[in-house]
């Protein structure tokens, strides 16, 4: 059972449980329905009910319990950045999606963490923060319980693109499913969707870019980069050649993450994978300055 305590400051007397968790923690309506049993919510140590007014120097309590499993586990490669009662941070390869599918039922992300769990003795339901596509490599965020799931995520990508770029840009084009597939999208009709890349460097025909989303649109990136003209290496979904990398050139570099309910605000790293340096020596020593 994790517990989360909460004194109340002087600007939030009177207000209800209900609305310091709301307003001041950033809970949602899902998030607190789940405290709804016994011993859920409390109240300088008294059971109460998320409609309780509340006064400066009160401590609010949420008891979140533990939940099970609901993905069978398999013993698999986790390599894991951070850890806490909240958050699992790890650093997903390429190859391995995220949650099972035709042909992965047992060999995700999801099924790992399953298993990473049960090894250490944990109980937890499986929880990505967003998804990363199978060949997407980097930072992925898994929350362990219902409140940590409403952290606030900003990730950044590195990725190397075909033609040699200079500057920045943003692509704003919304994405959508292309016309007779259930999985190839394409710019046009769709959602609205907006990517920011800034060029970091060009050798030989390639370019390395740092991307950052301002929409989380299924295959953003990629579609982005194409409709722009440079294709991401190795994404032949997309148009990109495979002479380089037999993967998209795709990597979530860095997480920022904050959970004000959870006491959480740090940032994460993830090192370029072996496979994106070997196939571009020639860009691979780039420096990735803050933006």
């Amino acid at each position: 059972m994790r517990k989360l305590e909460y004194t109340i400051p002087e600007g939030w007397d009177g207000a209800t449980a209900k609305g310091f968790a709301r307003g001041y923690l950033g809970l949602s309506v899902r998030a607190l329905a789940g405290q709804k049993f016994e011993g859920g919510v409390l109240v300088n140590g008294e059971d109460s009910r998320v409609t309780r007014e509340l006064h400066a120097g009160d401590v609010l309590c949420f008891m979140v319990p533990e939940e099970p499993m609901c993905y069978p586990p398999a013993e698999l490669p986790l390599a894991i950045l951070y850890e806490d009662e909240d958050f699992l941070i790890i650093d997903k390869p390429p190859g391995m999606p995220v949650h099972p599918s035709p042909g992965h039922y047992c060999d995700s992300v999801l099924n790992a963490v399953s298993w990473h769990y049960r090894s250490t003795g944990q109980s937890h339901r499986v929880r990505p923060l967003y998804r990363l596509d199978r060949d997407t490599s980097g930072v992925l965020a898994l929350a362990k319980h219902r409140i940590a799931a409403g952290a606030v995520t900003e990730k950044e990508y590195l990725a190397v693109c075909e033609g040699e770029l200079t500057g920045a840009g943003s692509i704003a084009e919304p994405i959508g499913l292309k016309e007779g597939s259930k999985i190839v999208r394409a710019c046009g009709a769709g959602q609205p969707a907006v990517t920011r890349f800034w060029a970091l460097g060009s050798a030989e025909g390639y370019t390395l870019i740092r991307l950052r989303l301002e929409t989380g649109r299924t295959h953003q990136i990629r579609v982005h980069m194409s409709a722009f003209g440079n294709p991401l290496a190795g994404d032949d979904m997309y148009g990109g050649g495979l002479e380089r990398i037999g993967r998209q050139a795709l990597h979530c570099h860095l997480l920022k993450l904050d959970c004000k309910a959870a006491g959480m605000s740090m940032t994460f790293h993830a090192p370029v994978p072996e496979d994106i340096l070997k196939a571009f020596p020639e860009i691979a020593n780039l420096k990735v300055k803050e933006l």
